[in-house]
């Protein structure tokens, strides 16, 4: 049991809107450290994204239905790339071009998934 993730994870979303502000990177380095599969990719916009490998594509599908069923009820919704035995996602705030604590949030989210 991750104590940290598990704090992170069940923190509420809040509302982002454009006047929102982003993860200072100190807080982002931080809040890292608790996502072990997890990395920031710098692309247009600063992402936290990760690739979870499956035995076959059924449980890669599962896995992704599980994310857009915690993406759903928190109205934050990632990217998400289903191939066969693996899954890559990636959250990000669109609405201020970048990493919120929400993005981290929901990452824990997803993390737990693969511990239930």
């Amino acid at each position: 049991m991750n104590t940290a993730l598990d704090a992170l994870a069940a923190e509420p979303c809040a509302v982002c809107g454009p006047e929102s502000r982003p993860v200072p990177p100190a807080e982002a380095e931080r809040l890292l450290a608790v996502l072990s599969e997890w990395k920031i990719v710098h692309k247009q916009t600063d992402r936290l994204a990760a690739t979870f490998t499956f035995e076959d594509f059924d449980a890669a599908l599962a896995f992704a239905g599980q994310v857009g069923a915690l993406a759903a009820a928190a109205d934050h919704h990632p990217r998400l790339v289903v191939e066969w035995g693996r899954v890559r996602v990636a959250w990000w705030t669109h609405a201020i071009g970048g990493l919120h604590r929400n993005d981290f949030i929901m990452a824990a989210r997803t993390s737990q998934l693969l511990a239930l």
